[in-house]
């Protein structure tokens, strides 16, 4: 696809300085890959929430649970 977009050139350069890319087509393909993992990691995270763990550490820790052989 081609875009024409105005871009900061400072944040730029910092974004090809941090991941070692040379070209403004390459940065920018991996910020929108890095934007989209990230989406997915919180989204997937969200679905996690309020899943509990139920039990004692503390057991678990000590041997003394229920389950020692």
């Amino acid at each position: 696809m081609r875009v024409t977009i105005d871009l900061d050139d400072d944040l730029m350069a910092e974004a090809m300085e941090i991941t070692g890319l040379s070209t403004v087509e390459a940065t920018v393909g991996r910020a929108l890959r890095e934007f989209v993992r990230v989406h997915w990691q919180r989204r997937a995270l969200e679905e996690l929430r309020g899943i509990g763990w139920e039990g004692n550490l503390d057991e678990i820790r000590d041997g003394s649970g229920k389950d020692d052989v």
